[in-house]
């Protein structure tokens, strides 16, 4: 099993879209992948998946949230970060998350992230990025 933080952009387009991102959430049913998240970044997931350019009823925001994400996700808390390197700060809380749960990934669409490649011992990397590691993991 694979730990891993998923930005917001992620985790969106994998349970609502077809594509690449879509693959993780077989991958996390299964157990192979492990997302560990934080609580302000929980709260990301349920603001965004609330946009009105999804449509999503909020009947269908929890059933999303509690059947495909609850059961599979681990919860931590994490201290802020300051990480001097972030264009966006709002950003923070994936590598706070990450370095608190002790985590080798962040999977990101998100070039502001992706340009750091690297926090401590954390990678950041793309989704085709990942699932090419994942691919080569029994």
């Amino acid at each position: 099993m694979i730990r891993v933080v998923l930005d917001t952009n992620v985790v969106i387009s994998a349970l609502l879209f077809s594509g690449p991102p879509s693959q993780l959430v077989s991958a996390w049913q299964s157990g192979r992948l492990w997302p560990v998240v934080s609580g302000p970044i929980f709260d990301e997931y349920l603001r965004v998946l609330a946009y009105p350019k999804f449509e999503l009823t909020p009947a269908e925001i929890r059933s999303l949230v509690e059947e495909d994400l609850l059961p599979f996700i681990e919860a931590v808390t994490a201290p802020p970060a300051s990480v001097p390197t972030l264009r966006d700060r709002d950003d923070a809380k994936f590598i706070a998350c990450a370095t608190a749960a002790e985590v080798r990934w962040i999977v990101s669409g998100d070039d502001d992230l992706l340009s750091l490649r690297r926090i401590e011992s954390v990678e950041i990397v793309s989704v085709n990025a990942f699932l090419r590691h994942l691919k080569r993991k029994p």
